[in-house]
């Protein structure tokens, strides 16, 4: 009973609920993070770099979820209204000195990537480009995107998917430059009708990833594991089975041929060792509770995945999950 409850409260913390929206409603946009391209783990908050920031930065209150996967939101100076295209806007003008040319420079050689959160779409995209060219002598040019141009679909008052793409204006070069360096920063937005439902959108989502996909998943290689693992099973099985009724075809003997048996055979030599506590006991106990803990929560995970409880546009809901089924089987 209480197992079942656990999953009522987990689908209803999962459930994803429609922020619908008037025309010319203000649309949230967050920054969140950077860095490395190639290690997604790896990250910073975004104002940590030399860009358009409020003079006081205000972040919002995350879930659970929401820390664990690293997130930190803070409001941007993004004026994005709803169904309201924009042309070309200045967001601000940066004034960039040495150390903030360095550390531009820097992120866009190692390939930085930074994300948005507009509607919990995640949006991503990359702070510069870097044109490499030459063997003998190897030079490379540092190009950093000031413009950001948002292609938002709406299905009605609803938002269905983001996405943002850098390659609207030229870039600016960083190469040569010396400080002070003023940078304008501008965007643009380009709202777009849909016939994609709400409810769609997580798929919408998924068939745009941003990142490479190198862990989907292959069903006919877990097939052929559970076919080995249930043929292995069943072969120790067998094996026992004819181990066993040896040993009793050898106990149902006439009274005559049990005497002159006078030795142990078979299962009967460890007969006093069965129920002999093992050595470290604790550890043995620890260690394989800790095991099934585990094995629960990821079978719970799996169970919920498989219902389509987790959205994709909620990325917090599985590190919530996690830790709540954590808690449960404790």
């Amino acid at each position: 009973m209480a197992t079942g409850w656990i999953f009522v409260v987990l689908a209803f913390v999962c459930t994803a609920y429609a922020t619908k929206y008037k025309d010319g409603d203000k649309v949230m946009v967050y920054v969140n993070k950077v860095g490395p391209y190639f290690n997604p783990h790896e990250t910073y908050h975004y104002y940590q770099l030399p860009v358009c920031h409020p003079d006081k930065i205000e972040h919002k209150s995350l879930t659970l979820g929401e820390v664990l996967d690293g997130d930190r939101m803070a409001v941007s100076l993004y004026d994005i209204k709803f169904k309201e295209d924009v042309d070309n806007k200045l967001l601000c003008k940066a004034k960039l000195s040495d150390p903030d040319l360095t550390t531009l420079r820097d992120a866009i050689e190692d390939l930085y990537y930074f994300e948005f959160v507009l509607d919990d779409i995640p949006v991503r995209g990359f702070i510069g480009h870097l044109e490499e060219g030459g063997f003998l002598p190897h030079n490379h040019k540092v190009y950093l995107w000031a413009h950001l141009h948002f292609n938002i679909e709406h299905n009605g008052d609803q938002v269905i998917y983001a996405n943002v793409s850098t390659k609207d204006r030229s870039p600016i070069s960083l190469e040569g430059q010396t400080a002070p360096m003023e940078v304008p920063f501008t965007y643009s937005v380009k709202w777009i009708p849909t016939e994609t439902k709400y409810a769609d959108r997580g798929k919408r989502m998924r068939d745009s990833s941003f990142f490479p996909k190198t862990l989907e998943i292959h069903w006919l290689s877990i097939i052929n594991s559970m076919v080995l693992v249930f043929l292995l099973i069943g072969f120790v099985v067998i094996i026992m089975t004819r181990v066993l009724k040896n040993d009793f075809a050898r106990y149902n003997l006439d009274e005559e041929e049990e005497v002159m048996d006078e030795e142990d055979n078979g299962w009967k030599i460890i007969h006093t060792d069965v129920f002999r506590f093992p050595p470290y006991r604790n550890i043995f106990c620890a260690i394989l509770g800790v095991g099934s803990q585990f094995l629960a929560i990821a079978t719970g995970i799996l169970l919920m995945a498989v219902g389509g409880l987790f959205n994709v546009h909620q990325h917090w809901t599985l590190n919530s999950t996690a830790v709540v089924l954590y808690a449960a089987t404790s």
